[in-house]
């Protein structure tokens, strides 16, 4: 039995892909304030004077809250095509997409104070 989806390729999924990010840049305060805070840490953690490996932590971290933030969104565009009306298990499903984010960064505040307590030695990590 074949489903009725469309073939895709690499060249169509990477389309896709840009596609959805476009769409979230444009309709979502709330990821563009997330790319403002990706770019800041990106350029702090480039600059601060810490070894490579820490750089590269700190930087890995701030993927984080974008993925949060983007699988957020997609859960807020699915609950509001299913219904604009107020129903508690909308309100539940957008709450829990605010959650993740809400996790996301309180983990990228962790990542960042550990990897930093550890790249200027107060503590150690082994």
């Amino acid at each position: 039995m074949s489903l009725n989806k469309p073939k895709y390729t690499l060249f169509k999924n990477t389309r896709y892909a840009l596609e959805g990010l476009v769409e979230v840049t444009h309709n979502e305060p709330s990821f563009r304030l997330q790319i403002v805070l990706f770019a800041c840490g990106m350029i702090t953690a480039y600059l601060l004077p810490i070894a490579y490996h820490y750089k590269a932590i700190l930087a890995t971290s701030l993927f984080v809250p974008v993925i949060a933030e983007i699988t957020n969104s997609a859960i807020e565009r699915t609950v509001d095509l299913v219904t604009m009306d107020h129903h508690e298990l909308a309100k539940r499903a957008k709450d829990a997409g605010a959650a993740l984010v809400f996790v996301s960064l309180a983990m990228l505040a962790f990542i960042w104070i550990l990897t930093l307590s550890a790249a200027y030695g107060c503590v150690t990590l082994s």
